[in-house]
């Protein structure tokens, strides 16, 4: 795996103001949709970032690729900074910068042809003249396991697991370095979702890319990742080699313990204690003091409620957001 950084982030936070009303003054709050995130990649990586619905992760995703405007924060793309980037320098990074998107159905126009919707982006980039799109098109659809002469077609005659293979087909048409996965195998059947997984690591082997695969699927995650981030209401609150996070005599949040030991195991023989998640996930609106997990956490203290605890490096790059980590 190579050494370079193909993306940093920086202290990134979005935040989405609402209106709460009022008749003489107007309230207002925010949403802390990503709160203060950091992290790195390595070119041809893949990090998959997990956690419950509604914890930030596809948001975190979309800002990244500047789809979503960041609150704050710095965000580098192979040492440029994308947040100081006008839209005319963006356009460049774009094209190298793509996402596929959880649902295949309505991220295809209806009304377009497969050999338009995925030449669209030649088009808008100037990547090629319109007598090669023909070409480039049915050579992708070939590399995605599709035929050429499904370019003539409409999206309402494929099937879940073709759509999904047309999205990524227009997501690689720009020959991009790194893609944004957002869970782009939830909304498919588990005999497609593994083709579509296989598909995913055969392209980033050949096409030398880069992932950062969101999923709330851990099995999914595992199989797919060289690192794994954990995010709990807009925080990253543990980050380490996928080995590492599914280690059970290795240091954990009681996060990710509540989520792996959740997680079904195809052995009715073994046993494991299950660490329950009690409660539901707070409003990012008003997060709670300090740890922010700490009103459902089993081993909560009493300084949990008012200290927030950092992202600590537990071993090399295992890193825990909390000062009472558990061990399976």
């Amino acid at each position: 795996m190579e050494d370079k950084k193909i993306l940093e982030v920086e202290n990134l936070k979005k935040y989405y103001e609402i209106n709460l009303g009022g008749i003489l003054f107007k309230k207002t709050a925010f949403v802390k949709a990503v709160d203060d995130v950091s992290f790195s990649m390595d070119a041809r990586e893949t990090v998959g970032l997990v956690g419950e619905s509604g914890c930030g992760k596809t948001t975190l995703g979309r800002t990244v690729l500047r789809l979503v405007e960041p609150t704050d924060g710095h965000i580098f793309f192979k040492g440029s900074d994308l947040i100081a980037s006008d839209d005319s320098e963006m356009q460049k990074y774009r094209r190298n910068m793509q996402i596929v998107f959880q649902d295949p159905i309505s991220s295809l126009n209806p009304r377009m042809k497969v050999e338009d919707i995925i030449g669209e982006p030649l088009v808008i980039h100037k990547i090629a003249e319109r007598n090669e799109i023909k070409n480039k098109v049915g050579d992708l659809l070939t590399l995605v396991g599709l035929n050429k002469d499904h370019m003539k077609r409409y999206p309402h005659e494929f099937s879940g697991g073709q759509k999904q293979r047309i999205s990524i087909a227009r997501a690689l048409i720009s020959n991009p370095e790194f893609l944004v996965l957002d869970e782009p195998t939830s909304a498919l059947d588990v005999s497609v979702q593994a083709q579509v997984l296989n598909l995913l690591r055969r392209l980033q082997e050949e096409l030398g890319l880069t992932y950062l695969f969101i999923s709330h699927n851990l099995n999914v995650v595992q199989y797919m990742s060289d690192r794994i981030m954990v995010m709990y209401l807009g925080k990253i609150v543990e980050s380490g080699k996928s080995e590492d996070i599914f280690d059970p005599d290795t240091p954990h949040h009681p996060y990710t313990l509540g989520l792996a030991t959740a997680n079904p195991i195809p052995d009715p023989d073994h046993k494991r204690t299950r660490i329950a998640l009690k409660g539901e996930v707070p409003s990012s609106i008003n997060p709670p003091s300090g740890c922010r997990f700490h009103p459902r956490c089993p081993f909560a203290q009493e300084s949990c409620a008012s200290e927030e605890p950092p992202l600590k490096v537990i071993d090399m790059d295992h890193l825990i957001a909390c000062e009472w980590a558990h061990y399976q």
